[in-house]
């Protein structure tokens, strides 16, 4: 089991830009007053943009919750490419400015994680699942559910950061990544599950169930 993540509002991979542009923000308004607005719009914009805000996952063991905050692009049945199964496939969409902490979206075990180096394409294109820098991990349920969990880098988001290796417990809205400046992450769930968002939902990671697993698995 990793250790859990604290919630000191600011995530720790925005500390360093945090710093760096409330201290150009300083030196600019002490050496040209007003005009060093927008070096504080820029101080606010990385400020919002790192927040990590604590969250509750609702619901029970068979909840499946988002994992990023965003907005729903795609849902629809398709061929998981990892675990070479039927599944349906949830994406979310995270511009600059949702938040970006990655959380698990169910309890489980990491059995086996992958990364693809590949292309910075808009990651609200589809064919980002497929082009672009990702990283998935298979994660499987205390009930036998297979869940895969896959960050997808963008056109801003040149990194993505992920603790989690095989082996790690994950909890329900668990912290395990973060991508940086506008991403995608996607979720493959069994074809029996109950869908519970729709297309154009606005999620938030860990307090929005997306999908119920099947009792049975």
């Amino acid at each position: 089991m990793i250790s859990a993540y604290p919630h000191p509002i600011v995530a720790k991979e925005g500390w360093p830009y945090v710093a760096a542009t409330l201290g150009a923000a300083l030196v600019a308004t002490w050496l040209a007053g007003w005009w060093s607005v927008p070096f504080w719009l820029a101080a606010l914009f990385v400020l919002q943009f790192f927040r990590d805000p604590p969250r509750r996952a609702p619901g029970d063991a068979l909840s499946v919750v988002s994992p990023a905050d965003g907005r729903i692009v795609a849902v629809e049945t398709a061929r998981d490419p990892y675990l070479k199964r039927d599944a349906i496939k949830v994406s979310v969409f995270m511009n600059v400015f949702n938040a970006h902490s990655n959380r698990s979206p169910v309890d489980g075990e990491v059995k086996k994680r992958w990364y693809n180096s590949g292309r910075f394409l808009n990651a609200a294109l589809d064919k980002a699942s497929s082009e672009n820098e990702r990283n998935a991990l298979w994660l499987r349920t205390p009930g036998g559910a297979d869940v895969t969990c896959v960050q997808i880098a963008g056109l801003v988001a040149r990194r993505i950061l992920c603790y989690v290796r095989e082996g790690d417990v994950l909890a329900r809205g668990q912290r395990f990544g973060f991508i940086r400046f506008g991403s995608r992450v996607e979720v493959y769930v069994p074809s029996d599950a109950t869908l519970v968002a729709a297309l154009g939902d606005k999620v938030h990671a860990t307090s929005t169930v997306i999908a119920k697993l099947p009792r049975h698995a």
